[in-house]
């Protein structure tokens, strides 16, 4: 029987103590500690690391997404006061000639990639995001500016994992309609027009990313004096491919700017020669996986606008963005619940200088 005697305040005690001590019963693991012991868990199940490297220095290999402050944190997902969801951007097409109202200071450098016995080199501008945005030393201000103007190691990974579809016989680029969805740099994007692609649509969040970041990688890849020397005829003559477009937007609104696929029972009108199409033969994208809040509508807008009886998506990025919370593995997860795409892991790389990396292919099955 229940001693009634007993008060709440003896209990409230009891409970306390018993609290403190299983507090001072549990095995105390420093942060560095439990981030060296996760990584190494991690490495144990990837079959493609050097069983001499399984441990990395924790700072170098899971580097978290840096904000710019706590107060936009906050407002972004509403730790202070009612949630507060940031405007979003207008979809706007931005032209590929169009005069900066405000000069931007920015310098080209070539970037080279290594891709066993191939070695593909890029130019690539460096833009400041303080300079564009406001904002210094971030990579994330939420609602505002999404990490474009830097260049990320899923971009180059991408890049290589369709170099060794085109070299295997696995994927025909020449002639195809190609979206990169949040480009930012557009290399794997540039690098589908040098290998031949009709169409090239280039997506990013921000209209500035696309206006002082990609249309100048775009025009400084495909110019006479680039590391690729298309021929032209003229030194100065940019050689885009018969259809190049910029489309700022959110992925919620912006497929009412892109090309759609039949299934989505709407095609829009191919703007290289006027006939209807079926949506995209190929989306590329790279590092846009990172935020659990966005996965749905960046998978949405896939359906939307991948052609549904032969298109093939490729996906490049982290498999978990510590930080932010998302990473390949949530969105892979996202679309084989939904079982209309199958996944195909392409690569895994774990060179160190990121947490590891993947590679996927999603076809309609």
């Amino acid at each position: 029987m229940m001693n009634h005697n007993v008060s709440f305040s003896h209990l409230h005690q009891r409970s306390r103590a018993f609290f403190e001590n299983f507090v001072r019963c549990r095995p105390i693991v420093e942060p560095s500690r439990r981030t060296a012991l996760y990584q190494s868990q991690s490495t144990s199940r990837s079959p493609n690391m050097n069983e001499g490297n399984s441990l990395l220095k924790p700072e170098e290999s899971y580097p978290f997404f840096t904000i710019s402050n706590d107060d936009q944190l906050g407002q972004s997902l509403g730790f202070f006061g009612a949630p507060q969801k940031p405007p979003l951007p207008p979809c706007i097409e931005v032209p590929l000639y169009e005069p900066a109202e405000v000069p931007i200071k920015s310098h080209t450098e070539p970037i080279i990639v290594c891709d066993g016995h191939h070695k593909l080199t890029f130019l690539k501008g460096r833009v400041s995001t303080s300079d564009v945005f406001g904002v210094s030393n971030s990579d994330l201000v939420p609602g505002k500016y999404e990490g474009g103007l830097k260049l990320w190691e899923g971009s180059i990974d991408l890049i290589k994992a369709l170099n060794a579809e085109i070299e295997e016989g696995r994927l025909t680029v020449k002639g195809k309609r190609v979206l990169e969805l949040g480009c930012g740099h557009g290399l794997p994007g540039i690098f589908t027009a040098l290998t031949g692609a009709s169409t090239i649509h280039f997506q990013d969040f921000n209209a500035e990313v696309l206006r002082f970041l990609t249309i100048p990688n775009v025009k400084a890849n495909l110019t006479e004096n680039s590391p690729y020397c298309l021929p032209s005829g003229k030194n100065t003559e940019v050689n885009m491919p018969s259809n190049v477009c910029f489309f700022a937007g959110d992925w919620s609104e912006v497929h009412h700017s892109l090309l759609h696929g039949s299934k989505d029972g709407c095609q829009n009108e191919d703007y290289s020669n006027g006939v209807s199409n079926d949506g995209y033969d190929i989306i590329l994208m790279a590092e846009t996986v990172y935020a659990p809040s966005s996965l749905q509508s960046l998978y949405e807008l896939i359906k939307k606008c991948l052609c549904p009886s032969k298109g093939i998506v490729y996906v490049a990025g982290k498999k978990h963005y510590f930080g932010v919370g998302g990473g390949t593995r949530q969105f892979i997860n996202l679309v084989a619940a939904d079982g209309q795409m199958k996944p195909l892991l392409l690569a895994e790389v774990a060179d160190g200088s990121s947490n590891v990396r993947e590679v996927w292919k999603l076809s309609n099955e």
